[in-house]
């Protein structure tokens, strides 16, 4: 039933994410580009995800538990160190630079662009490095 419940969250969010043109990374580029071919549309998607998280959390919150878990897992972590700043930062040079984010990026996959094949090895490629470097700190 997760497998199942897995694939179907997944297949509705790259659904959305495909629908919503955030696998075209010429739109999700004009959205940041405020002073040229500014496209504002990605506000909407933004927004509607916003609205529908909202309210998705005040609904999930009244219950014990998830449906397919035990409990809830939330992150304890509340401090803004320089690794999350750092790794926001890299985040969103990388989808300003390229259009993707990875959440987009997977979807995009089945376009059969090379560009997307070139994003995810390389968003493949900084999580190694990222995880070498982390191992080696400690």
């Amino acid at each position: 039933m997760r497998l199942l419940s897995g694939y179907i969250v997944g297949l509705v969010f790259g659904l959305g994410i495909a629908i919503s043109g955030m696998i075209n990374p010429a739109k999700v580029l004009n959205f940041f580009d405020l002073f040229g071919t500014w496209d504002p549309s990605l506000v909407f998607v933004m927004g509607g995800a916003l609205v529908t998280t909202f309210i998705g959390y005040r609904i999930v919150w009244r219950r014990p538990a998830p449906m397919l878990e035990g409990a809830f897992q939330l992150p304890t972590n509340t401090k803004l160190d320089a690794r999350l700043i750092g790794g926001a930062a890299v985040f969103g040079l990388g989808w300003g630079i390229a259009g993707f984010c990875p959440g987009a990026a997977l979807p995009a996959l089945g376009t059969g662009q090379s560009g997307v094949f070139a994003f995810v090895a390389a968003l493949l490629a900084g999580i190694w490095v990222a995880r070498a470097v982390l191992a080696r700190q400690g």
